[in-house]
């Protein structure tokens, strides 16, 4: 059963991350309408020029690892520090969407724990 549940909740970050990317690249959603400190933290996201085709360039290519079941361990750790920013992004500056940062935190954190073998040496002490 649990590893149904695995590839179930994989598939569904994949999935999401995937269409995030897509969507941006082929401008598939219009932009919405920031005010405040969220329209100040976006327009220097957009000054710099390269931050958010990176972040979106890797949300394709770990949506893909994702869905495929392939480098899973690696689309986990490449994602993982959008996740915390999207986190902190609804924590501090969009509270309105507070929920979806705590689910991929969720998510990432259980996927992490599944593939806990493989990341354990990193913390590891020498």
């Amino acid at each position: 059963m649990k590893h149904w549940i695995t590839i179930a909740v994989r598939s569904l970050m994949g999935a999401l991350f995937l269409f995030g990317s897509v969507a941006y690249f082929a401008q598939l959603v219009p932009e919405p309408e920031l005010t405040g400190n969220m329209k100040v933290f976006n327009e220097g996201l957009k000054a710099s020029q390269y931050l958010m085709p990176l972040a979106k360039a890797i949300e394709l290519v770990a949506g893909i690892a994702l869905l495929t079941g392939q480098f899973v361990p690696l689309a986990i750790l490449l994602l993982s520090p959008i996740i915390v920013n999207v986190f902190f992004i609804h924590t501090f500056l969009d509270t309105t969407n507070f929920a979806v940062g705590l689910v991929l935190v969720i998510i990432n954190s259980y996927l992490g724990y599944v593939h806990w073998d493989r990341f354990k040496e990193i913390f590891r002490r020498k």
